[in-house]
């Protein structure tokens, strides 16, 4: 069964802090909480799934951005899709914890964790969409610690 091209990321995030997840495959590569939709799943829906079965943590206070990007398929993840699906398109939602806590991952998926400085954290990312919903959330706060490094 192939996935749907269609995904979610949620930016989970306390205060300047973002949580980073590592994928098990490909090896290295960080993360927010990311995901395909289920047959006959909502976004937000899919959102709430993700978010508890990459983290544990609920969804009280999910917001979804608005934010939509459409992106071709990269290698690493070209088999999991019909042959002829070329693109994906992946909402942005957001999720602010009070403070960080800790993550329950779920090890065939990701293999660690971690709490970065949202400009720490929008470098590590192996993603240009998360990338960008770093700078859209923080914004302005990020160029002032850019400098300031």
């Amino acid at each position: 069964m192939f996935k749907i091209p269609e995904s979610i990321l949620v930016m989970v995030y306390a205060g300047q802090q973002v949580l980073l997840l590592e994928r098990a495959q490909p090896a290295g590569f960080w993360q927010s909480v990311t995901g395909s939709l289920e047959p006959g799943e909502s976004w937000q829906d899919a959102a709430v799934r993700e978010l508890r079965e990459e983290t544990g943590f609920a969804a009280e206070g999910l917001v979804d951005t608005g934010v939509r990007n459409r992106f071709p398929i990269v290698p690493p993840w070209r088999e999991r899709y019909a042959p002829e699906v070329e693109f994906n398109e992946e909402r942005i939602f957001t999720l602010a914890l009070p403070e960080p806590q800790v993550p329950q991952l779920r090890h065939q998926e990701h293999v660690n964790f971690a709490w970065l400085p949202a400009v720490e954290a929008a470098r590590r990312t192996g993603s240009w969409t998360n990338r960008d919903a770093i700078y859209r959330h923080f914004g302005a706060s990020l160029d002032a610690q850019q400098a300031a490094s």
